[in-house]
């Protein structure tokens, strides 16, 4: 049985897919072990499916608008004790998997989240992580790429559907309430960053965040399906 199972949500994901997976094979060979990999396919057209099984995953479907159902669905079929969730146009650093081993087996750390990094740099991407700044210092969590014990997260119920979108603050918050219970902590990971595709950036601009502040608190509500639809689940027909 392995021990770490690693959940990627994926809606047509071929381009990013491979480097997604490539870069989750090289943290797995620094600890020496096995990484089950659980790709849950989401009204996939492309070749996201194929790409996943020549790459030995572990195959769910899940059709639902809604990243946090198939984060569920994925975890629902994961045989590992620790989770760790990546989104598919993201790619993990080499040592992520030994660093949250460390974390989680002191008995220290509940769980918790990554520096995240974009793969491309420009002033108004730059603004735009300075403009969210302040929502993300006031929740006191972390995300990108989650990491726990498979126990805590049914302790807690999981991701909450109900949100269409902001769905990993609230399961941030949630999960490190649960830990304080037993005096363990929110971890980041900081010397292992996350590094996140600039696709939103490049679909919509670099500057979009900035001058439509009014969609920016629709997402941040998180229940305003219309937001999430326009910025998530039906911008890419490809």
């Amino acid at each position: 049985m392995p021990r770490i199972s690693l959940i990627i949500p994926a809606h047509n994901e071929s381009a990013f897919l491979p480097g997604c997976l490539e870069a989750a094979r090289q943290a797995a060979d620094r600890i020496g072990s096995t990484v089950e990999i659980v790709v849950v396919l989401n009204r996939c057209t492309d070749d996201t499916e194929a790409i996943a099984r020549r790459h030995g995953c572990v195959i769910v479907r899940e059709d639902a608008k809604n990243l946090y159902a198939l984060r569920n669905a994925g975890l629902a079929a994961a045989a590992g004790e620790i989770i760790v969730t990546c989104d598919a146009d993201s790619r993990m650093h080499p040592d992520s998997f030994l660093e949250i081993l460390k974390r989680l087996d002191s008995g220290k750390v509940v769980g918790g989240g990554a520096v995240v990094l974009p793969e491309r740099w420009s002033p108004g991407i730059v603004a735009s992580g300075f403009a969210i700044l302040p929502y993300l210092a006031f929740t006191g969590v972390s995300f990108g790429l989650f990491w726990f014990w498979k126990r805590d997260f049914e302790a807690i119920g999981g991701f909450d559907t109900r949100f269409v979108s902001v769905e990993d603050v609230d399961f941030a918050q949630r999960l490190k309430a649960h830990g304080r219970k037993s005096g363990r902590a929110w971890g980041t990971l900081l010397r292992t960053p996350l590094v996140t595709s600039c696709r939103k950036f490049d679909q919509f601009g670099d500057w979009y965040l900035l001058r439509n502040p009014a969609f920016v608190r629709k997402v941040f509500r998180g229940d305003d399906r219309q937001a999430a639809d326009q910025f998530w689940y039906d911008v890419r027909s490809d």
